[in-house]
């Protein structure tokens, strides 16, 4: 049943609050009544209310206190005051405590209506962005990055006290695939930062003649083809946070520009000499060893120092496998969701290897393994076939009966490989199963045919 959306209208005169109703009936919406502030507030203590109308003079509690009051325990209900004719001071001061609008007696019935639509529907984008900014917030801060790892827990530590000094340069270390940008986000988030206001720019992606427009944006008729004024990645970034990732490829030329605006906090657009303030947060991220590239000349060793202030350093995912099992565990819990299926859980068997496996890829690689191995699961738990990984995929050979590709169809190929103290007859058998599985595509029925066992070797941990 639809929300029928109710407005609270109080005046101390019954004949304009009679009127009122009337109006406010007529146009769709549930009406309460109150004849003063503190009539008001009592209806607000047991009912819902989504909008309050009020007169400004009123005894026992006028409009503007009655304001002062709403705002104080009830901030997402909009208010607004109708005032006598020429008030309009009154009026003004009622909008500079909290009012949303205001309307001179007598009014228009239809701005009446207009009046409140507006009310109503600018209320419902504020609780939509904030609602928008508490799931961002929930998703990138400090406390949504899993780990149990001791080396992590101090990276995050550390990451937390530098995100109140916004005028700081982080440079953020770490292998592909580790998480620099989430853990960017939640310095910014954990600075009070809007989303909106994070802009990610990847430096190792943009044309070298494209970058210095990119980063500090350009006047029209700056170069052939700028046909129009553009605001650049730092104009955007505003009062938020500018993540420059895979900052050891920037072009030397830009890197030059680059400590001018860190050193004197302001940039210029290509083609205008008028400075524009830095305001936002700046982080650097880059998977190799600027002091490498430094040493190489590849990068401005002034440059590297500015930039360095605060280094966090993100271990490999190699370094951390004690935070493997816990990773799965969030992982396959926001996979329910996202495939919208079961996920009974991990083998053994496959946990061990996921274990046992060095993850170039880093928790980015760890994700779409067991997405991949979610897809091709059917209530069951995750094999060491399902995920894929070097040792436990299967060998690119026809199927048995296929007829695809060159070779002999008639023979199947396994390729089992195993820790040698994990080896046992038992594991090879959970291998083949696994890899059976992958090869007829989740079907368990022709794996079961194919292999002459009853289906329900299928099902077993």
């Amino acid at each position: 049943m639809p929300h029928t959306t109710t407005i609270l209208a109080v005046d101390d005169e019954p004949v304009f609050r009679f009127l009122l109703e009337r109006q406010l009936r007529e146009i769709g919406y549930n009406v309460l009544t109150a004849a003063d502030g503190l009539q008001a507030l009592e209806i607000l203590e047991g009912q819902t209310v989504d909008l309050v109308l009020s007169d400004l003079v009123m005894p026992r509690m006028d409009g503007l206190q009655l304001i002062g009051s709403v705002q104080k325990l009830y901030p997402s209900i909009p208010i607004i005051v109708i005032t006598a004719h020429g008030s309009v001071e009154s009026a003004v001061e009622a909008m500079r405590r909290g009012a949303y609008d205001y309307l001179e007696k007598p009014y228009d019935p239809e701005d009446l209506r207009i009046t409140i639509r507006r009310a109503l529907d600018y209320q419902h984008v504020v609780q939509e962005n904030e609602q928008i900014k508490g799931l961002l917030s929930e998703r990138y801060t400090f406390q949504s990055v899993v780990t149990v790892n001791p080396a992590m827990k101090q990276v995050l530590e550390l990451a937390s006290r530098v995100a109140a000094a916004r005028q700081t340069t982080v440079a953020i270390y770490g292998e592909s695939g580790s998480g620099k940008e989430v853990l960017a986000r939640a310095i910014h988030f954990a600075g009070n930062g809007l989303p909106a206001e994070f802009v990610a720019v990847n430096c190792a992606a943009i044309p070298e003649h494209l970058m210095e427009s990119e980063l500090f944006g350009h006047v029209r008729g700056a170069f052939t083809g700028a046909d129009r004024d553009r605001e650049g990645k730092f104009s955007l970034a505003r009062k938020g946070t500018i993540l420059l990732d895979e900052i050891g490829d920037m072009p030397l030329p830009l890197q030059a520009k680059l400590l001018r605006v860190l050193q004197e906090r302001v940039f210029e657009k290509i083609g205008s000499n008028t400075p524009i303030p830095v305001t936002c947060r700046v982080i650097v991220a880059t998977n190799r060893s600027l002091a490498d590239l430094v040493a190489a000349g590849r990068f401005r060793e002034d440059l590297y120092h500015r930039v360095n202030v605060f280094p966090l350093t993100i271990p490999p995912l190699s370094q951390r496998k004690d935070d493997i099992p816990i990773l799965c565990g969030h992982i396959l819990e926001q996979l329910r969701q996202h495939l919208g299926k079961p996920l009974p859980g991990i083998s053994q068997q496959a946990l061990d290897l996921m274990l046992e496996y060095r993850w170039p890829g880093n928790v980015r690689e760890l994700r779409n393994c067991l997405e991949r191995a979610a897809i091709l699961t059917d209530n069951e738990l995750i094999r060491p076939g399902h995920l894929g990984l070097a040792g436990a995929a299967p060998e690119a050979v026809p199927e048995a009966g296929d007829g695809a590709g060159a070779g002999d169809a008639s023979r199947v190929s396994y390729h089992l490989a195993l820790p040698v103290e994990e080896l046992s007859l038992d594991a090879l058998n959970e291998q083949i199963l696994g890899i059976t599985l992958e090869r007829c595509s989740g079907n368990k029925s022709k794996a079961s045919q194919l292999l002459k066992v009853n289906r329900k070797a299928f099902y077993r941990s």
